[in-house]
């Protein structure tokens, strides 16, 4: 498992980055918000501690670039602001849970564990009448089941996760590769012909939509 660990204090995120790795887990860091909202979008970061305060831009516009990218990704807010409001704010932006300074290591330990197990507990994706499994990267349509590469089950994933709504070439690029690609890329085309090769069925065309010059969209079932 792999958290990023956005911090702008020194201090403390070699503390974070040393304690996470004796506990097993593979660490990224980024040291202002920028890099933050960039590194969040990797597909190989499972989970992100994040400041509220960063050079740059702060925790909460990380945060929403987040969300806006990668909804499902379990973000445990750090800050030195404790008052209600401010938790409040965090979490009604997004935030999945918080963590105020000076805090316990272990205490942030047991919320990571936490969230882990929240993330665990959703193995199987259903929408447009497939279904896939989110572990053996197996998709379900019409009876019949398609085992998928890492990068085709993550690009159906999040074409799952938000059905009915137009998702952009851009937004997939930063949700499913986690890093710019140059903008005549044709990545995302590629792929997304290869979902509709693998889902096809006789008579049943796979159910992704091509919106010209805005993006991709998975149809509801009707």
């Amino acid at each position: 498992m792999e958290i990023l660990v956005v911090e702008d204090e020194a201090g403390i995120a070699d503390f974070l980055e040393r304690g996470l790795r004796a506990e097993g887990y593979e660490v990224k860091v980024a040291g202002d918000g920028e890099e933050g909202a960039r590194l969040a979008l990797d597909s190989e970061v499972d989970l992100v501690v994040l400041d509220r305060m960063l050079p740059g831009i702060d925790g909460l516009e990380v945060l929403a670039r987040v969300r806006r990218a990668r909804p499902a990704l379990p973000v445990i807010m750090l800050t030195a602001k404790g008052e209600v409001a401010d938790r409040v704010e965090g979490l009604d932006s997004g935030a999945t849970d918080y963590v105020t300074k000076p805090f316990a290591f272990e205490e942030l330990l047991a919320r990571i564990r936490a969230q882990m197990r929240k993330t665990d507990s959703e193995t199987t994706l259903e929408a447009a009448g497939i279904r896939l499994d989110l572990i053996g990267r197996s998709a379900r349509r019409d009876g019949t089941d398609t085992e998928l590469p890492k990068r085709e089950a993550d690009l159906l994933a999040y074409l799952m996760r938000n059905e009915g709504r137009v998702v952009t070439r851009d937004e997939l690029l930063a949700a499913v590769w986690g890093y710019d690609h140059d903008p005549g890329t044709n990545i995302v085309q590629v792929y997304v012909g290869y979902l509709r090769r693998k889902l096809a069925r006789p008579g049943s065309p796979a159910p992704i939509e091509t919106l010209r010059s805005v993006g991709y969209r998975l149809r509801e079932r009707r």
